[in-house]
């Protein structure tokens, strides 16, 4: 059982490395694939461990791609914005830093807040649910009212909104990944080069930081993403955000925090509620069903332990891709990775996904032209599902 237990887990964090630093491979794709290979009568169990070190390690590797090549996976679309701009003032590492904190701590919360989660989430599921679209409306309105232009603030959210919930009526594979890549990835690539952005000498620093208000506002929203359907990782940090206004650096740290807080929650609510909130636990579904104790304890063992070494394997790609990034020349790199999203896009949602990255890519661009935050794109994702709730979507 030790020995399993370990291959397992090492298979797992490698293929959590391999997902998380390669644009466009996402966890669900290979989850997909393993539920429909045969099982070769070895234990489920050994899946789940796989499973379970695979997702954590992503949530990990992810942010690595997001902040060097400004290509994000349907997680870490916000952290482009001030990952970004880091990057271009010689710091990406200081930005793959900080969000690797917040994923690391996120670790240790989940750990000291799992069995208090498990009891809440059983008494007050119905209660949250009922409630969760007047906090998202609420969140709409504090977001559109601290921005100077408010007129434009408003366009921004009605549009992306209205465009993310054209998708609903639509029967497309993996919609979120056309939508987000063209709002978040591809515009941000095209102004790049339009711009001729250069990438400076990076320097490899490591902040100080107050990590008290990160961790404040990720408690208070990630776990809403285990309750509740059509609330993910972008939606609990514009949330978090709201509640306890963060920084440049603090804003990582939430992300960090929150995209691997909500991948380990899911499987808590899976055992708590019999809810599936992520492609990970939906496969760890498929694979055992109904999860015992004694599992959940063996999931949160794995969980602790590929998180500790996903730690150090993003601190050291992200120091080496620092390194080297100067070197690499950026206009033909991100023509490169706009063809693989095309590919990936294709593969992965068919000709319909071509039409709404498009879509999605030129709404991003307009967006970004009004001067305006870009987490007011996030209105993608929280109309739709303030309208879901409200029983219209």
């Amino acid at each position: 059982m030790l020995l399993e237990f370990i291959l397992f887990l090492l298979a797992g964090i490698f293929f959590g490395t391999f997902t998380g630093l390669t644009p466009g491979i996402h966890i669900n794709l290979i989850g997909g694939l393993l539920i429909s290979l045969p099982l070769l009568n070895l234990n489920p169990i050994y899946f789940v461990i796989f499973v379970t070190a695979m997702a954590i390690t992503h949530t990990f590797l992810d942010f690595v791609p997001s902040v060097f090549l400004g290509c994000p996976d349907t997680d870490t679309e916000l952290s482009i914005l001030p990952g970004h701009q880091l990057l271009k003032d010689a710091r990406g590492f200081e930005a793959v830093y900080l969000s690797n904190i917040g994923s690391l701590l996120a670790i240790f919360l989940l750990v000291i807040i799992s069995i208090p989660s498990i009891f809440l989430m059983k008494d007050f599921y119905e209660l949250i649910s009922s409630v969760i679209p007047y906090i998202l409306i609420l969140v709409l309105i504090i977001v559109i009212f601290t921005e100077k232009n408010k007129i434009n603030s408003l366009i921004v959210f009605l549009l992306t909104g209205f465009l993310g919930y054209s998708l609903l009526t639509l029967e497309i594979n993996q919609p979120l990944l056309p939508l987000l890549t063209g709002l978040f990835g591809s515009s941000n690539i095209l102004l790049s080069i339009k711009n001729k952005t250069k990438i400076p000498p990076q320097k490899i620093t490591k902040p100080k930081i107050n990590l008290k208000k990160p961790i404040f506002g990720a408690i208070l929203s990630a776990p809403l993403c285990s309750f509740l359907p059509g609330v993910g990782s972008g939606q609990a940090a514009v949330i978090g955000n709201t509640i306890i206004k963060q920084d440049q650096k603090e804003f990582l740290v939430l992300l960090g925090i929150i995209n691997t807080l909500v991948m380990g929650f899911s499987f808590i609510s899976l055992y708590a509620i019999g809810k599936t909130r992520t492609g990970a636990a939906a496969t760890i579904q498929q694979f055992l069903g109904e999860i015992s104790s004694s599992e959940i304890i063996l999931i949160l063992i794995t969980v602790i332990i590929s998180g500790l070494i996903a730690f150090k394997l993003t601190n050291f790609f992200g120091k080496k891709i620092s390194e080297k990034i100067e070197k690499i020349n950026y206009e033909k790199t991100s023509y490169a990775i706009l063809v693989i999203l095309l590919i990936v896009v294709f593969l992965v949602s068919g000709f319909m996904g071509i039409l709404i990255l498009i879509a999605s890519t030129f709404t991003g661009i307009y967006c970004i032209s009004l001067n305006v935050k870009r987490t007011n794109m996030m209105g993608s994702l929280i109309l739709p599902t303030i309208l879901f709730y409200f029983g219209l979507g």
